[in-house]
């Protein structure tokens, strides 16, 4: 006999399948050119499905951003614990590029969103804005210890590199969603390398 205390269908879905559909569709479309229907139509659900899933589409948004920062951002970590400046610098401009170039979706979805939030209601910019901030001082810690530890040819201030480099990023991310080639990238990366002030 069924268990009487159990509530509800059992999911007839994979969370993890539409939530990545879900990533896939804000990264290429941003947050307000997402409507409820694209996304219940790309994830393959009813929109009861999704809010009982993932709540509503704001809470949708902050998980896909979750599953964004978790699959696609690891190379900062990676870049922060490097053994230099210009290791870090590497790590930092050869994953934008991979992350830009990589899959169906161009550009940074970090980027796609930090423009394309600027409207919307504040807590979603805001949080955009937090993971943004979050990562830039991961990035300015590491500079200022390889500044400490007399790393850089020419006086910097962390805050001035980590800027610099959070542009070329961007740069690139703009590139990519413009139709630049993975070569074209490379070049811009290697060039940025060439002119890095440390060793």
């Amino acid at each position: 006999m069924e268990n009487l205390a159990t509530r509800g269908r059992p999911r007839e879905f994979d969370t993890d399948v539409a939530l990545a559909e879900a990533l896939r569709l804000f990264w290429q479309k941003g947050y307000e050119g997402t409507s409820l229907s694209d996304l219940t139509d790309a994830m393959g659900i009813t929109r009861p499905s999704l809010y009982a899933a993932f709540g509503n589409k704001e809470k949708l948004f902050r998980q896909a951003l979750d599953l964004y920062e978790q699959d696609k951002l690891a190379y900062i970590g990676e870049a922060v614990a490097a053994p230099t400046a210009r290791a870090v610098a590497e790590t930092l401009l050869l994953g934008s590029v991979d992350v830009a170039t990589g899959g169906e979706c161009r550009g940074c979805m970090g980027v796609i969103s930090t423009v394309g939030c600027q409207s919307v209601e504040p807590s979603i910019r805001d949080d955009v804005n937090a993971r943004a901030e979050s990562a830039k001082k991961l990035i300015v810690a590491r500079m200022q210890r390889a500044i400490d530890a007399g790393e850089f040819a020419v006086p910097t201030s962390a805050e001035a590199i980590t800027r610099y480099l959070l542009a070329l990023m961007q740069g690139i991310s703009v590139q990519a969603q413009s139709g630049a080639t993975r070569s074209d990238l490379m070049e811009v990366a290697d060039s940025a390398l060439v002119s890095w002030p440390s060793s």
